[in-house]
């Protein structure tokens, strides 16, 4: 049968962020989340993932949000030693992908201490889509024998089968349009059998309005995870079933 993966990014980000997406998952349809391991609401989503066991839980690589988790990093930060925005690598940019490699090692490594086990890989803003830094990410995939998120194009795609790193046939960015209707979910798979749909279900609390540029279209995510009439629609679908990464 078809798997769906509905999968929230920033675990980890707050506290209203972490509890957006338990909400999203215990009353709707959310399978699956990403944990930030150098956030301020990391311990609080590592203790919210025991206790929800049925929820997927991957690591979403950081590069482009707070603070590294290892110090003395040259070319990754500012000056104020906090990581380089997004913007600096949507043009040319230069860095030691050493760095990138020792700083996403720790964060897994961090992921790891609380217990929990890992099932899958993404990043934060598809950071390892740009440059040579899906090298860096696919290393470590393979070192940890984990699944990623198919965000990287085709030839990389190609690459993924080629060696038996797991990931989605389909990645889709917008649930309001993946996820709309009847005639949404028709169309979802077309001829693929696995499809992940990204998602950004949160609460609004200070840090994540006073930190994050992406902030009340989170509340109506959660609205529409949770929405009775859309949970029973893709609960009832029998072409298809819910699913986490660690099913594929």
């Amino acid at each position: 049968m078809k798997k769906l993966i509905i999968n929230a990014d920033d675990f980890g980000y707050s506290r209203g962020v972490n509890y957006g997406i338990i909400d999203s998952h215990t009353t709707g349809v959310l399978t699956s989340t990403t944990f930030m391991a150098n956030m301020p609401g990391r311990d609080h989503a590592a203790e919210l993932a025991r206790e929800h066991p049925s929820l997927g839980v991957g690591i979403h690589l950081v590069l482009t949000c707070g603070r590294p988790i290892l110090d003395g990093h040259q070319t990754i930060v500012d000056t104020k030693g906090n990581f380089r925005r997004l913007n600096f690598y949507q043009g040319a940019f230069t860095i030691d992908y050493d760095e990138v490699y020792a700083e996403w090692k720790a964060q897994i490594e961090k992921f790891l201490s609380y217990g929990l086990v890992p099932t899958h890989l993404d990043s934060h803003h598809h950071i390892n889509s740009f440059g040579e830094i899906p090298e860096v990410f696919l290393t470590l995939a393979k070192e940890y024998d984990l699944p990623v998120r198919n965000n990287m194009g085709e030839a990389i795609l190609k690459k993924l089968r080629e060696e038996g790193t797991k990931t989605t046939d389909a990645f889709s960015i917008l649930i309001e349009t993946a996820l709309k209707d009847e005639k949404s979910l028709d169309h979802l798979f077309g001829n693929q059998e696995t499809v992940e749909v990204m998602a950004h279900p949160a609460y609004l609390d200070k840090k994540l309005m006073s930190t994050s540029s992406f902030t009340y279209p989170r509340v109506d995510e959660v609205e529409f995870l949770t929405d009775q009439d859309r949970v029973e629609l893709i609960q009832s679908r029998k072409d298809f079933k819910l699913a986490t990464f660690k099913d594929l």
